[in-house]
């Protein structure tokens, strides 16, 4: 099955006072109808970058520097701004970590949404009205007519989250960004979006690109995850394959890094060190700053993308040298 979206080598660099900054080094993904794939990674490895980057909206001082976004057959980074205006909302939509802060807080939600509507599907008013009461429903929010009529302050922040998604679904969006859409909200309603998410791609046929710093979120919603590290996948899969079989120190140091009922009492593990930040290019694999089996070969030369060991098909692969029969140690 062709891909929905193909993330191919993305380079992303921003011109800032201190110098160019390389957030994005090399990202490369598929996203299949359908499917929930999961980005994950520490802040600042490039996840938020490149959600940006794939709707052409990176902050005037980000570039594009190289490689390709393939959309349904299309590369998005080709097209012009005016070529680029139906897609974003229309077949690529996007909700953010807070809902707040993406309404308007002048306008009642029914207001924005059939605004949406009938920018991109030419409903006459009623329609919209409609159609927006149709796709409260579908994200169970509670009395629709009521919602209709309400102001973004009005509600709570699991139910502004479901008006973005709403938002997201009401132009027939065939792929939604979800960047960390459950990290403004507590425990029971994060629960409660991620379920809402899993039961759209089900019912509508939604493709998801959800990013996340939360692998437990990872296990419970996506069908596969590509682990990012200083702006490039190290680690990709299906997700139980990568979080039972794991096989890249970094994706082992944030498995390791999760609470554990066995660990009561104890300091919480971390991985020592930071991500880089990105105004140099760091020569080699770029985690081996920071890696508990540093070789001299991972000092100078960048691994590449292989099989991990046990891979069925080549679907389970890893960046390290630590699998490589090429390496002597």
């Amino acid at each position: 099955m062709a891909a929905l979206l193909s993330v191919s080598d993305l380079h992303v660099s921003f011109q800032t006072y201190a110098g160019k900054v390389y957030a994005v080094n090399g990202m490369t993904f598929d996203i299949q109808p359908g499917e929930i794939f999961g980005l994950v990674g520490e802040s600042g490895c490039g996840k938020s970058v490149t959600s940006l980057a794939i709707l052409r909206i990176l902050p005037g001082h980000g570039r594009i520097t190289r490689g390709e976004i393939a959309f349904d057959g299309r590369d998005l980074t080709q097209l012009s701004e005016r070529e680029m205006q139906p897609i974003r909302g229309r077949q690529i939509a996007m909700i953010f970590q807070d809902p707040s802060t993406s309404l308007n807080p002048v306008f009642s939600v029914g207001n924005q949404i059939t605004r949406i509507i009938r920018h991109h599907m030419g409903y006459s008013s009623q329609a919209a009205n409609q159609r927006a009461l149709e796709l409260f429903s579908k994200v169970a929010l509670p009395d629709p007519k009521r919602i209709f009529t309400t102001y973004p302050h009005e509600l709570s922040g699991g139910m502004q989250q479901r008006v973005m998604i709403a938002l997201a679904l009401a132009s027939g969006a065939r792929l939604l960004i979800a960047d960390e859409p459950t990290t403004a909200l507590d425990v029971t309603i994060q629960d409660q979006i991620l379920e809402l998410l899993v039961e759209l791609r089900q019912r509508e046929g939604l493709s998801i690109l959800l990013i996340t710093h939360n692998l437990g979120v990872v296990a419970e919603t996506c069908d596969k995850v590509g682990v990012a590290y200083a702006g490039k996948i190290v680690e990709i899969g299906p997700t139980s394959w990568v979080l039972h079989q794991r096989q890249h120190p970094y994706t082992e140091g944030l498995l390791a890094a999760l609470p554990s009922p066995r660990q009561k009492g104890q300091d919480l593990l971390s991985i020592p060190g930071s991500v880089p930040d990105g105004l140099s290019v760091i020569p080699g694999c770029p985690f081996h700053l920071r890696c508990p089996h540093v070789m001299e070969v991972c000092r100078h030369s960048e691994p590449g993308m292989a099989a991990a060991a046990g891979s069925v098909d080549d679907q389970h692969r890893v960046s390290c040298y630590l699998y490589s029969s090429e390496v002597v140690r």
